[in-house]
């Protein structure tokens, strides 16, 4: 990826939406090798979708929590299974495998702490296998990128 990809993949980014037009402008590149490139980029993979960044709070979603869980084994079977779990609760927004003391990063988006207390203690906590589950609220967003480009 040399610099002129780098700045085609920084101005979708910034928004997808951008039109061919507008892209091959402030590359200074006609519209048609501008489109191989950006054919090439989405090829390599190095773009794999267009997407849109949701406001939450906007959604009623003002409740946020970080939640660290851990499993009682460390199990490929266990890990599986809890996995298959967490993808049908549409509370969670994101899910990490971790290394270190604890087995999994969750974040979730409610609406208040009583559907967080619901989504804890009749979803989270009742999956077979969860030993412990460590919960931090976030105050405020400092940065938010969703990936990095130099």
């Amino acid at each position: 990826m040399d610099e002129v990809d780098k700045k085609i993949v920084k101005i979708l980014k910034n928004n997808s939406k951008t039109t061919l037009q507008n892209i091959s402008e402030k590359i200074n590149l006609s519209i048609a090798p501008t489109a191989r490139r950006i054919n090439q980029l989405e090829e390599n993979n190095i773009i794999k979708n267009y997407s849109i960044n949701i406001d939450e709070t906007s959604l009623g979603y003002k409740f946020p929590a970080f939640i660290f869980i851990s499993l009682e084994k460390q199990q490929s079977k266990n890990f599986d299974k809890f996995e298959k779990k967490i993808l049908n609760f549409p509370e969670v927004v994101e899910c990490w495998l971790m290394t270190g003391a604890k087995d999994y990063l969750i974040r979730i988006a409610v609406k208040d702490v009583e559907e967080f207390e619901e989504f804890l203690t009749k979803k989270l906590t009742v999956i077979d296998g969860v030993s412990s589950v460590e919960t931090s609220i976030p105050l405020r967003r400092v940065k938010s990128e969703y990936s990095r480009v130099e």
